[in-house]
């Protein structure tokens, strides 16, 4: 039987996302003197990619009432119990990559994309809020906010390989769900309606696409591999690979390809452009 120091050796030596930011630090140390300090800092003096990325989301949400130091301490404690967080990340990256044609590098969303970090931000919130650290996960969300607006509760399901693009203004209401493989831009809303406290925020299934603006209210499902075009504003449930546009939005054709998340095509033609 193979030990379990052996086998964490192993895995550190096939993980191709961690390699390629190692490879990314490399190379701005030898192309930019004056950001050797923080590369070396946040990436080469780890030897793995959870490390890193605790010292780097902790580093950017560092504040006087709780320091960087503390912050590294609680993200830790989460990867060890909760090493899903790990792969989720490495699928987000993944994602941002493949998706982002300004994303070049693996580096790039891990050293400076406020979208990925908002991302990686939340998944240490909800593990802290599911283990009852519910304060401390409410300040996470709190300076997340304020240091990358964006605004997801703790409570949120969020799956995996999903992009936040930009994220300003992104705001996911306490009961929202959001599958595997979503796109998700700037300036998006899943909110609630009304005051009552139940389960009232939306629930986006896989693979869906949500264009720049859109705001996905109340306690209704976005059905796999839809779109939503952007500036929609959607109150009712949307079937899967479908494209709604539109105030309120309506069903307006196919979603265009099969995985709308991936492809990124927002644009939606019109009856007079066809």
């Amino acid at each position: 039987m193979v030990s379990s120091a052996k086998t964490k050796s192993a895995v550190k030596s096939v993980d191709p996302v961690w390699a390629a930011i190692v490879e990314g630090a490399h190379q701005i140390v030898a192309d930019e003197v004056s950001l050797a300090s923080m590369v070396a800092a946040t990436v080469l003096n780890h030897d793995s990619f959870e490390s890193a990325l605790a010292f780097r989301l902790a580093e950017r949400l560092d504040h006087r009432d709780v320091s960087a130091d503390l912050l590294r301490q609680a993200f830790d404690d989460i990867i060890n119990s909760a090493p899903e967080i790990g792969m989720a990340a490495r699928a987000d990256l993944a994602a941002t990559l493949e998706r982002d044609p300004a994303c070049h590098r693996a580096i790039e969303p891990f050293l400076y994309f406020k979208g990925y970090h908002a991302l990686q931000t939340h998944r240490f919130a909800h593990a802290l809020y599911n283990q009852g650290r519910r304060d401390m996960a409410l300040y996470l969300q709190s300076r997340a906010s304020q240091v990358f607006q964006t605004d997801i509760n703790p409570r949120v399901v969020m799956g995996k390989g999903i992009m936040l693009d930009h994220a300003t203004g992104l705001v996911i209401g306490e009961t929202a769900s959001v599958g595997d493989n979503v796109s998700i831009l700037q300036g998006v809303t899943l909110g609630g309606t009304g005051k009552d406290d139940g389960d009232r925020h939306p629930k986006v299934g896989s693979g869906v696409l949500i264009g720049a603006g859109a705001k996905i209210l109340g306690n209704i499902t976005i059905g796999n591999c839809a779109r939503i075009a952007a500036g929609s504003v959607v109150l009712k449930d949307v079937p899967s690979q479908k494209t709604v546009a539109g105030v309120p939005a309506k069903i307006i054709g196919e979603a265009g390809c099969a995985q709308p998340a991936s492809v990124m095509d927002q644009m939606v033609l019109s009856s007079i452009d066809k």
